[in-house]
C-alpha cells in the first residue's frame, strides 16, 4: 500500500506520534520556516545534556556516536557536559573526517579526542549515551555497532538514549538485530510509534520529549494519521448521563450469549452495566436461561432461540447496539446471528467466536459490514481473519485491517491499536501486564457495546473503552481478575469526570 488515506479529524497536538517520514519532514519544515539544521542539533544535544545533569552526578560518561545526526547530536552533549565539569570519552562509528552538514560542524566545535568506536571506550564509564542511530535506522545493527550496543546491555551500564535506543524501529517498536535498554531516552518535537509500540517501549525507559525549536504549526501540513491514546482524543464526546434521559435513551447494549462458556458473556455484561448504558439485556440460549438470570441481578435475560429472534429484537428502537462472540461457540449459529446483526443496521461489536467463526472465509463478513462495526480480535484471531497482511508493524497491520473489512479494528495486547477505516490510528499504552488473564477480553467489549449504545462512533469507543480498561486494570493492581475490572470502573470514570468540571 502507499501510505494511509488522510486523516478525518486532527488529533491534539500533544497526542500526535510522528513516523519516521514525517519527522523528517518536521525538519525540514523547520528549516524552510528559517531554524536551520544547526540550531535544531545544538537544541537537540542541549536538551540531552541538560536532562543527564538534572538526573545523575557528575560521573564518566562514554558518548557514542554514529555517523550521521544522531552522532552530531553526541558531539553538541559531549561539549556541553565537558564544559560542565563531566569527564568525557567520546568515540565515533567511521571517519571524523566523513562527517557531513551540521554533524561535521558540531564535530568540529568539539575540542576533545575523537576515539575509534569499540568496546573498550566503556571502560571506567558509569553512564553511556547512545548517539548511535535513530528512529530512523532500517536494517539490523551488525558489526562494531551491534557489539558495543550488546556489550552496553551486558554491562548493565546506565544508559541515555537518544531519539530511541539504537536497534529500535521507530515507527514498528520492532529491534532491528539487537538494542540495549536505556534508562532515559529523549526524542525531539513529538514521540514516534516506536516509543509506544512492543518491544520497543519496554526498552525506552522514562520516555521525555524536548522542544528544540521546531514550529508548532507544522503539523498542519504534516496531518500526522496516528497518536497516542488517552482521555483528550475522545473525553469531549463521552457520554455522561443527563438529567433528561432514562434507562432506555441512556442506551440499551444487546449482549448475546453461548450456552456453553457462559462467564464470557456475563463478563461482558457487567462491564456494559458499569460502563454506562442505561439497559443490557443478555440474549441467552433456551438452555442456559437459568444461569444468565441467576447471575445477573440488574441485566435483562431474554430468550434467544434463532436467528429470527435476534433480528427481532434488533428491529426494537429501543435496542441501540449489540455484542456478539463472546461464549458463543464456533457454531453456524453464530456466523448466521453476526450476519443478522450487521444487516439489522445498529451498531456492533464482534469478539472472539463472532471472529473466529468467519476465519480464512472473512469476505461474507467484510461484506456485511456497511455501519458501525468495531472488531476486538487478539492476536490469533486477527490472523485468521487477515491472512494477507504481512507481519509488518502492529500499527499498519491493524490500519490495512480497517480498510480492508471496513470495520474499525481494535488489535488487542500490551500495545493495543485501534484503525479506523479512514486511515486514523491511535496506540493504547496504558495496559499493564495484569490484564493477561482469562476473560479481560470479554470486559472490554462490554465497555465498547456500552459506549457505540450510548452513542459513541465506533473508533473512539474502541479508543476510550481500551483506555477505561488499562485505568481499571492499573487501579486493581496484583492479583486482578477480569471480574475485578467492572467494579473498578466507577473509580476510573470518577477521576476522568473530575477531569471536566
Amino acid at each position: 500500500m502507499s501510505g494511509p488515506p488522510p486523516r478525518q479529524e486532527g488529533f491534539p497536538a500533544a497526542s500526535v506520534l510522528l513516523t519516521v517520514d514525517e519527522m523528517y519532514r518536521a525538519d525540514a519544515a523547520a528549516t524552510a520556516a528559517g531554524v536551520s539544521g544547526e540550531t535544531l542539533m545544538e537544541n537537540a544535544g542541549r536538551a540531552v545534556a541538560d536532562a543527564i545533569v538534572a538526573r545523575w552526578k557528575a560521573c564518566p560518561v562514554a558518548i557514542l556516536c554514529g555517523p550521521g545526526n544522531n552522532g552530531g547530536d553526541g558531539f553538541v552533549m559531549a561539549r556541553l557536559l565537558s564544559d560542565a565539569g563531566w569527564p568525557v570519552r567520546l568515540a565515533l562509528l567511521g571517519d571524523r573526517e566523513r562527517l557531513k552538514g551540521d554533524a561535521r560542524i558540531h564535530a568540529d566545535r568539539w575540542g576533545g579526542p575523537v576515539e575509534t568506536l569499540s568496546t573498550g571506550v566503556l571502560d571506567g564509564a558509569e553512564l553511556v549515551v547512545d548517539a548511535l542511530f535513530g528512529a530512523g535506522l532500517a536494517r539490523p545493527l551488525a558489526g562494531t555497532a551491534a557489539e558495543i550496543v550488546a556489550a552496553v546491555a551486558a554491562h548493565g551500564l546506565p544508559c541515555v538514549a537518544v531519539d530511541v535506543p539504537s536497534g529500535v524501529h521507530g515507527d514498528t517498536g520492532a529491534i532491528l538485530g539487537t538494542a540495549a535498554p536505556a534508562n532515559l531516552t529523549v526524542t525531539f518535537f513529538r514521540r514516534k510509534p516506536g516509543h509506544l509500540l512492543l518491544p520497543g517501549r519496554q526498552l525506552c525507559g522514562e520516555l521525555m520529549v524536548a522542544d528544540i525549536g521546531i514550529p508548532e504549526p507544522v503539523l498542519d501540513d504534516i496531518a500526522p494519521a496516528q497518536a497516542a491514546n488517552g482521555p483528550d482524543l475522545w473525553l469531549e464526546g463521552f457520554p455522561w448521563p443527563r438529567f433528561d434521559q432514562h434507562k432506555y435513551s441512556r442506551g440499551h447494549a444487546l449482549v448475546v450469549g453461548g450456552s456453553g462458556m457462559t462467564g464470557a458473556a456475563r463478563l461482558a455484561a457487567a462491564a456494559a452495566r458499569r460502563a454506562g448504558a442505561g439497559v443490557v439485556t443478555v440474549l441467552s440460549p433456551p438452555d442456559s436461561l437459568m444461569i444468565y438470570r441467576a447471575s445477573q441481578v440488574g441485566a435483562l435475560v431474554a430468550r434467544l432461540d434463532d436467528v429470527e429472534a435476534l433480528a427481532d429484537r434488533l428491529a426494537d428502537p429501543r435496542s441501540h447496539a449489540v455484542l456478539l462472540g463472546p461464549g458463543n461457540g464456533l457454531k453456524p449459529e453464530t456466523r448466521d446471528n453476526v450476519l443478522a446483526a450487521l444487516a439489522a443496521g445498529k451498531p456492533v461489536v464482534l469478539d472472539a467466536d463472532a471472529l473466529t467463526v468467519f476465519g480464512g472465509d472473512p469476505a461474507d463478513l467484510f461484506g456485511a459490514i456497511t455501519g458501525s462495526c468495531l472488531l476486538t480480535p487478539h492476536e490469533g484471531e486477527f490472523a485468521g481473519l487477515f491472512p494477507s497482511i504481512p507481519g509488518t508493524g502492529k500499527l499498519e497491520r491493524a490500519r490495512t485491517a480497517a480498510q480492508h473489512s471496513g470495520a474499525v479494528v481494535l488489535l488487542k495486547g500490551p500495545d493495543t491499536v485501534i484503525a479506523a477505516p479512514d486511515g486514523r490510528a491511535v496506540v493504547n499504552s496504558n495496559a499493564p501486564p495484569d490484564l493477561a488473564t482469562a476473560g479481560s477480553g470479554d470486559v472490554l467489549s462490554g465497555i465498547a457495546v456500552a459506549l457505540m449504545a450510548q452513542g459513541m462512533a465506533p473508533f473512539e469507543a474502541g479508543c476510550c473503552a481500551a483506555w477505561l480498561h488499562g485505568q481499571a486494570a492499573t487501579l486493581q493492581g496484583p492479583g486482578l481478575i477480569a471480574e475485578d475490572l467492572p467494579d473498578m470502573l466507577p473509580a476510573v470514570l470518577s477521576a476522568l469526570r473530575n477531569r471536566t468540571t
